[in-house]
């Protein structure tokens, strides 16, 4: 029998603290289990599949991303599945909203941009209850000379050095639009440190760990353990230079992915 497929754009948040992750695995809670748990409730069947815009790491929260909702034979009346949808989601996950698109649209291929940010504090320890959203720096950190480190991101480079794992197949140049750390006065809280601090990354793809990689090199810049020379070594493909610290994910934030509609 031929089965007519529907197609749906979901835009997304959560809170990453508690979960291994967006993909599925074996025996931990994730993003895409639970979403595909609740979506099946909802439906009352599971004619559906799920394509997201990009993965996260476990511990990594996201503001706004998008996940396309494929559906078999039936359309969905949007208002009242996205009400049910948040109805029965937990309170860390949010559908922000939905609507129906084509067979032309390609989730991955349509991301325009994303912008992750870090969020990070040091000197005296901070609250517990900041845990789900920045990471605490024992030490001092030279927050002018990261700024000038973050900068020289900025632009096309080979990033080689800033991706897990590559493999001779694996694509590693990109382009960065942004990177900067300023204060952070996008979120806050009554709890949060009065200063802490934030890298904000735009570009329109990144590896696996890249920004956490990046962040561990900034934060080893503010330490002083390397200088700003080291990082325009690591930049150029020529050094193949592997880096090991990979900063702690409860501090990445997927703020934003825009489409090109």
């Amino acid at each position: 029998m031929f089965k007519k497929r529907y197609y749906y754009l979901i835009a997304l948040q959560y809170l990453g603290f508690r979960f291994h992750g967006w993909q599925k695995q074996p025996d931990v809670i994730t993003v895409e289990r639970m979403l595909e748990r609740t979506i099946a409730f909802v439906l009352q069947h599971k004619n559906f599949k799920l394509l997201a815009s990009g993965r996260t790491d476990a511990k990594v929260s996201v503001n706004q991303t998008y996940v396309e909702l494929f559906v078999d034979n039936e359309p969905l009346d949007v208002t009242a599945f996205l009400e049910l949808l948040n109805e029965n989601l937990p309170a860390d996950i949010r559908a922000l909203s939905i609507k129906e698109t084509t067979k032309e649209f390609n989730i991955i291929n349509n991301a325009k941009q994303k912008e992750y940010c870090y969020f990070f504090a040091y000197g005296e320890k901070f609250h517990p209850f900041c845990a789900p959203f920045m990471v605490f720096v024992k030490e001092m950190l030279d927050i002018n000379a990261m700024k000038e480190g973050a900068k020289l991101f900025e632009g096309e480079h080979d990033f080689w050095s800033y991706t897990f794992r590559p493999n001779p197949q694996t694509q590693t140049k990109g382009c960065i639009t942004l990177c900067e750390i300023t204060e952070n006065t996008r979120y806050t809280a009554n709890f949060f440190p009065e200063k802490s601090y934030m890298l904000t990354v735009k570009g329109k793809g990144f590896k696996r760990h890249q920004i956490r990689l990046m962040m561990g090199t900034l934060l080893d810049l503010g330490k002083g353990k390397i200088d700003l020379e080291f990082i325009k070594k690591t930049l150029n493909p020529e050094n193949r230079i592997t880096l090991a610290h990979i900063a702690q994910p409860s501090g990445l934030l997927l703020n934003s992915v825009t489409m090109e509609e």
